[in-house]
């Protein structure tokens, strides 16, 4: 039999509600970036994450929640991954070292409306070939949100992140990806970071997306740590993450999670990414 999926075009009014949660995930995101430098605990950024969220009035998707790929309840507001860690890291007892690579991702609804993104970040000293994985995610993604267009194809958003890791020469795992958003987290349909243009479902005006390429320099296979959450590359190498939430609109691709800009990257200086 086969399968139906159940996907929920949104209204302008809708899109609209998500974007004041995907402006808020940016402001956490930004701050998180912020305040990640050398000597910092993770358990202080969790703390902090918190707090925003509890000061505007927000609810975290994270909490409580229990996946069938995770050993639940998550019992964080804000996922942290460290170095060779890349999806899905608990928060824990872990103090930030000069050079470390860190992935945050946080999904949050405000009046039951939701947005999800994340970003990498380097703390303190960056390596240069840290800086190189990060901006592969980061370009994959904008290549990802420009082909999100009325008439493409889903195909088409897959296509465009793998040939983006490809041109660099990164491995893609097909096992987690993009995925639909809305009134939840995780809705339908899946997004895999790697596909055929021209194929699958067709874009439609109203289709809200969370694009999230992620990387590993010289794998595409994971292991996961015994907390039964934190997703690492098998072979121990260093790893990147880049989500927005995105609205097909009529016109051009509406990024709900943008955040404000900052100065190009050079080695030796955090990654910038939108």
């Amino acid at each position: 039999m086969r399968e139906v999926l159940v996907i929920e075009l949104k209204t302008p009014a809708e899109i609209e509600r998500m974007h004041v949660a995907g402006r808020f995930v940016a402001e956490v995101l930004t701050e998180v970036g912020r305040l990640a430098d050398v000597g910092v605990n993770l358990l202080d950024l969790e703390h902090h994450a918190r707090g925003m969220i509890k000061r505007r009035g927000a609810e975290s998707c994270y909490w409580d929640y229990a996946p069938s790929f995770g050993r639940g309840p998550f019992r964080n507001v804000i996922c942290l991954s460290v170095n060779d860690a890349v999806l899905h890291g608990l928060p824990h007892d872990y103090t930030l070292r000069d050079g470390d690579v860190l992935s945050a991702d946080i999904a949050v609804g405000i009046d039951g409306w939701v947005a999800d993104s994340a970003r990498t970040v380097i703390v303190g000293t960056a390596a240069e070939e840290d800086l190189r994985i990060i901006r592969a995610t980061e370009e994959a993604l904008e290549a990802a949100i420009e082909v999100a267009r009325p008439g493409n194809r889903l195909g088409d958003i897959s296509a465009a992140i793998w040939a983006v890791a490809n041109s660099y020469g990164y491995p893609v795992n097909t096992e987690f990806g993009g995925h639909g958003i809305g009134r939840t987290m995780h809705e339908e349909p899946h997004v895999s970071n790697k596909g055929q243009a021209g194929r699958g479902l067709k874009l439609r005006p109203g289709l809200t997306l969370a694009l999230e390429p992620w990387l590993a320099r010289t794998t595409d296979r994971i292991v996961y740590d015994p907390d039964g959450w934190t997703i690492r590359s098998a072979d121990g190498s260093r790893t990147a993450h880049s989500e927005h939430t995105v609205a097909i609109t009529e016109d051009a691709p509406l990024v709900l999670t943008r955040r404000e800009p900052v100065p190009p990257a050079s080695a030796g200086s955090e990654p910038g990414g939108a």
